[in-house]
């Protein structure tokens, strides 16, 4: 059974079946050669939807699309350029601090890519920046988008294997930042290299008036993130009451104190909101069949056992997953990766005795960094729209930033096994 259900389903994927039905017709192949009623196709689908977490996707997805456009994203680099824009390469700081800024806000990789690139690249280009390099560390920046919370993978990875969306939120602060600072420092490097100019000089006094301002102008889109996690954190309200409160707050900026916003343009958002959600919900429920089939047919158990048969070494077989969830980001979008993988690693993970909150997060990490990895790249799709440039071009450009985060990720693979409070 093991056999069919994957050999179908890269069957259809290499013949370029959609992911959902991909899954499902995996699935139900299955069914029919175990001689299973089909009426489990129906009900495992409707069963995999009726989750109240799985609310908190859509409401962020509309967040993050109400957030890549318009005065608030101005706002916020803004902002970050009157922090980081007087060193050589500052723009390029600016760059990743306002993806890390967006990250805190919209819970989407390629949310925070439109955004950030839509407003600097131009930016850069103008001042002499490499332009298939700026393109390619805005979409490395992305990545951080699904890592810093509010983070659409983790809530589906919670509502799978069970941990709190709140512990995984509180612990993607750290990977996040670190992903950022690498980001910076490789981009700092590469500025010093190719003689990129420095921001406009200013008096100190000047300076400080300078950030001052921006604060203000961007308080409303900081302000954001601190009132979504602060009450998640407080225990004010639930994540998915969370990201209801995003979509309020969001819409209400834009169209009291921002003012940047029609009707007409509301509704084109909500519609290109209701579209993604759409095909990220069609997967899951797609995915309950899956997953009802790895369990009925012990799958996940047998593939685990296999594994452990590899090595008895936790670190090497952490290595092993480390790498599977890596190539997966290469061939398949964040959502689906995670829904439909993190039933056949859960057995191993508790067989190696790993924490599923760390697990998660170094889960996300992996997953994340194949935004930026083709065939299905999406940060770079995004970019290539947003700069006009092959995605060729920018993939060679993004291989710095891709070793950067290479590096984080396998840090955060080992790292919180001798520092166990690195996860709480």
């Amino acid at each position: 059974m093991t056999a069919i259900l994957f050999l179908t389903f890269l069957v259809l994927l290499v013949l370029g079946v959609p992911i959902a039905f991909a899954i499902a017709v995996a699935g139900v192949a299955v069914l029919l050669a175990g001689d299973v009623n089909l009426l489990i196709v129906v009900q495992r689908m409707f069963a995999s939807t009726d989750s109240f977490p799985l609310v908190a996707v859509p409401f962020f997805i509309l967040a993050g699309d109400l957030l890549a456009r318009g005065a608030m994203s101005q706002t916020l680099v803004s902002f970050a350029e009157s922090l980081l824009g007087r060193i050589r390469g500052g723009l390029s700081a600016v760059a990743v601090a306002a993806g890390m800024f967006f990250a805190a806000i919209s819970g989407s990789g390629a949310a925070t890519t439109a955004a950030v690139g839509a407003t600097l690249i131009p930016e850069l280009k103008k001042r002499g920046y490499d332009e298939s390099s700026s393109a390619a560390l805005v979409a490395a920046s992305g990545c951080i988008g699904v890592v810093i919370p509010p983070s659409v993978p983790m809530v589906l990875y919670a509502v799978i294997a069970g941990p709190s969306v709140t512990q995984l939120f509180s612990n993607g602060f750290l990977p996040g930042v670190c992903m950022g600072v690498v980001l910076i420092s490789i981009a700092l490097v590469q500025a010093h290299r190719r003689h990129y100019p420095k921001g406009e000089k200013r008096s100190f006094q000047d300076t400080l008036r300078h950030i001052g301002r921006t604060f203000l102008r961007a308080i409303w889109a900081i302000l954001m993130p601190l009132i979504i996690l602060g009450g998640i954190f407080s225990g004010k309200f639930t994540p998915s009451e969370s990201a209801a409160v995003a979509v309020l707050y969001a819409a209400l900026i834009s169209f009291v104190i921002y003012r940047d916003m029609t009707l007409k343009e509301l509704g084109q958002i909500l519609l290109g909101s209701a579209r993604t959600s759409a095909i990220i919900m069609i997967i899951i429920a797609c995915s309950g069949v899956f997953g009802w089939v790895l369990a009925n047919w012990k799958i996940p158990s047998q593939i685990a056992q296999a594994v452990l048969s590899v090595s008895d070494n936790k670190y090497i077989l952490l290595l092993l997953i480390a790498v599977i969830v890596l190539i997966a980001g290469v061939f398949m979008e964040t959502s689906s990766a995670v829904i439909l993988l993190t039933p056949v690693f859960l057995p191993l993970v508790e067989a190696l005795g790993v924490s599923l909150v760390h697990f998660g997060i170094l889960f996300t990490i992996g997953i994340s960094i194949g935004m930026i990895t083709p065939p299905v790249a999406i940060n770079l799709f995004v970019a290539s729209s947003t700069t006009g440039l092959p995605i060729e071009k920018i993939s060679k450009s993004v291989a710095p930033y891709l070793l950067g985060l290479i590096v984080v990720f396998l840090l955060y693979v080992y790292l919180p096994l001798f520092l166990p409070g690195l996860v709480v």
